[in-house]
């Protein structure tokens, strides 16, 4: 009989790999709230606590998140699309900053109390040059721009940001059913998280025959298998 090997990763949690990295996906794929995910699991049999789901979700969503962006990494980018929108965490705004690809992809998210150049430049230094940057008419962008990408195409458009603009949705579906963030440093730590996954099972459907949208499904969901260092069938 052949004896089964814990990976390292799950060495000393009670949950085998298949439940921590399902509860991990059902968390960062849908926007699902804490006990949300406690209630889906105790469906499927498995007993655990929304508490746990939280450590978990910080845990293991962190190492996830931390092998696709690496698997991303040489990812080229021809436009970069930086936008921003403002989330109030306490009465206080904060700036939720992410910058997008020409596919909605998304390559940097940072949370700021600012809406200026500084932090639009902190956004920036994040990720590689694109050749060309489509911003609103906010000011901070094209002055970040000039200081840090001065080579880089700059198109100054209202309209012509929707990607990014749709990008901030995932964010704002949260924010509504956890009844807000509590603090900057949960949001932070929620997107940077969030935003690797998303981009993983993000499959662009316009223009791709159904058969090939079920065959890019079935590769994400070994990347997810092999990120989650799950055990092949």
């Amino acid at each position: 009989m052949t004896r089964f090997t814990r990976d390292p990763l799950y060495r000393r949690h009670r949950f085998p790999a298949e439940v921590i990295s399902h509860a991990v996906w059902l968390y960062f794929r849908f926007p699902l709230s804490l006990r949300m995910v406690e209630d889906l699991l105790a469906v499927r049999g498995v007993i655990v606590s929304h508490q746990t789901v939280r450590l978990l979700a910080e845990k293991f969503g962190r190492h996830f998140a931390n092998d696709i962006r690496k698997r991303s990494a040489c990812k080229l980018v021809d436009k970069w699309h930086p936008d921003e929108v403002v989330i109030t965490i306490g009465g206080k705004k904060h700036w939720l900053w992410r910058a997008v690809d020409q596919d909605g992809f998304v390559l940097n998210v940072s949370v700021q109390s600012r809406r200026n150049s500084k932090a639009a430049k902190r956004l920036k230094a994040q990720g590689r040059s694109p050749l060309i940057m489509i911003t609103d008419k906010l000011r901070s962008h094209g002055a970040a721009k000039r200081e840090i990408m001065p080579s880089v195409e700059h198109r100054s458009h209202k309209g012509l940001k929707n990607r990014a603009e749709n990008s901030h949705q995932p964010a704002r579906r949260r924010e509504r059913i956890i009844k807000r963030f509590k603090s900057a440093r949960q949001l932070q730590r929620f997107v940077s998280i969030h935003e690797p996954i998303s981009n993983l099972f993000h499959i662009p459907r316009h223009d791709i025959p159904s058969a090939h949208h079920r065959e890019l499904r079935v590769a994400v969901l070994n990347t997810w298998r092999d990120v989650a260092r799950l055990q092949t069938a």
